[in-house]
């Protein structure tokens, strides 16, 4: 998805070419009919290739993928992903991003995170 956002729109051999490692051109296909499936991509057909363009904003992929990414790993806790950001499986975060989460948490403590 992130190579679509940026691209605007790519064909298979674009995608593959923007991943990082060595990907093989049939995963790449599959997850683009996948997320066509789904209702995240569509494609155009230019001559004998597919081009995709990607049908969600990023910001409501993004959300998607994050709902995801919590309940598959973390038990559906919000709680639990924070401490696993602060217990330092990511690193160290500096101090002006903490002062950030600690004004996103007393945001959401006088109702207004959601």
């Amino acid at each position: 998805m992130d190579v679509l956002y940026r691209r605007g729109r790519a064909s298979a051999a674009d995608v593959l070419h923007d991943l990082p490692g060595s990907p093989h051109d049939s995963t790449v296909r599959t997850q683009l009919r996948v997320l066509e499936r789904k209702g995240f991509v569509r494609h155009e057909e230019e001559g004998l290739r597919y081009v995709y363009l990607p049908v969600v904003p990023r910001q409501s992929a993004r959300r998607t993928a994050l709902r995801h990414m919590v309940e598959t790993f973390f038990d559906g806790s919000a709680e639990r992903v924070v401490s696993a950001l602060l217990g330092g499986e990511s690193g160290r975060l500096a101090d002006d991003e903490l002062a950030r989460i600690a004004a996103l948490v007393d945001k959401a403590r006088k109702g207004g995170g959601r």
